[in-house]
């Protein structure tokens, strides 16, 4: 199996707008929608290129989830693009009454998620997000974990007809996926296989999880990697055959422990092969100010704690 390097480091939130250019090029019914963040969410190039196809709605979120919808009356595929927090929680009411219920072809695209939003702290590190968006009937929920998977996403939901969200973040992250990996929404990425623990990691968390597995190595433990990027739907199949080798998993997220992706994988073990779990991710609080390497490690979000649930998780098997 490949082994994945970092070819350099990059945000994700530049690769969907390298993806929004490509799509703009590519696709005349793709439309972009902003509120008032051009350049967070790197839509430069697209409003530049495509001004008739790119529409400024302002400090106006709820706005432009109903504009947004309204455009895929007359074929439109509108891509909305702002921070996660105001992605969702600001606008749910109007994703779950204009989009999902009324299963609008809306591409809801969200930067800035997570902790690693860093020093503007708690109100804008919206951590409950992947939640608010699976519980939603019909709505596709994906969450990138580099530049090249994220471009790669941007331009798969294009082609799939119905609601998604998109999360993706602002750091700078190891870009490691093969830019021609192909991207099928639904289905995970084994990135390492092993014997012992199955890592399933999404996100940022990707990355932690892949240099946790190479310290799990050097004690003797053979962890199998795998990439989640879509959390719904979930790659059951995946999940069930990996754990039918390793008896037990650890899952790692740039989440609350509520309500993300841990929970859906529990989910799967309750209904079809009970096994030891531990979960990497935020519990049950808000975040804070601080950069992004200062809060990954404050609410052990990386490696060494990933490593430190495979120990744990072991014990139970």
């Amino acid at each position: 199996m490949k082994k994945y390097t970092n070819t350099g480091s990059k945000d994700t939130r530049s690769g969907f707008g390298a993806g929004m250019t490509e799509l703009g090029q590519k696709n005349e019914n793709v439309v972009a929608l902003c509120a008032d963040l051009i350049g967070s969410l790197k839509f430069d190039d697209f409003k530049k290129n495509h001004p008739e196809r790119f529409f400024q709605i302002g400090i106006a979120e709820a706005n432009m989830i109903g504009i947004a919808a309204g455009l895929t009356v007359g074929g439109k595929i509108p891509f909305t693009g702002t921070f996660a927090n105001f992605s969702t929680g600001r606008v749910y009411d109007q994703i779950r009454q204009s989009v999902a219920y009324s299963e609008k072809n809306v591409k809801i695209c969200a930067s800035h998620a997570g902790l690693t939003l860093g020093e503007d702290g708690a109100t804008h590190q919206i951590l409950e997000d992947i939640g608010l968006m699976k519980m939603l009937p019909g709505m596709t929920v994906i969450n990138t974990c580099d530049y090249n998977q994220t471009k790669a996403a941007t331009l798969a939901i294009a082609d799939h007809h119905g609601p998604v969200y998109l999360r993706f973040g602002r750091p700078v992250v190891p870009n490691f996926m093969p830019a021609d990996e192909p991207f099928e929404i639904g289905k995970a990425i084994v990135l390492t296989e092993g014997s012992d623990v199955t890592i399933i990691a999404t996100g940022h968390l990707v990355w932690e999880a892949l240099i946790a597995a190479e310290a799990l190595e050097a004690q003797g433990i053979s962890a199998e990697v795998i990439n989640i990027h879509t959390i719904k739907p979930l790659d059951e199949e995946a999940i069930l055959k990996s754990l039918a080798k390793t008896k037990c998993i650890v899952t790692a997220e740039e989440h609350n422990i509520l309500g993300g992706l841990g929970e859906s994988v529990s989910r799967v073990l309750a209904l079809n092969s009970p096994a030891p779990q531990e979960f990497v991710a935020v519990n049950d609080s808000f975040g804070e100010s601080g950069t992004p390497e200062q809060l990954m490690d404050k609410y052990k979000l990386n490696n060494q704690a990933i490593v430190e649930a495979v120990e744990r998780v072991m014990k139970r098997k």
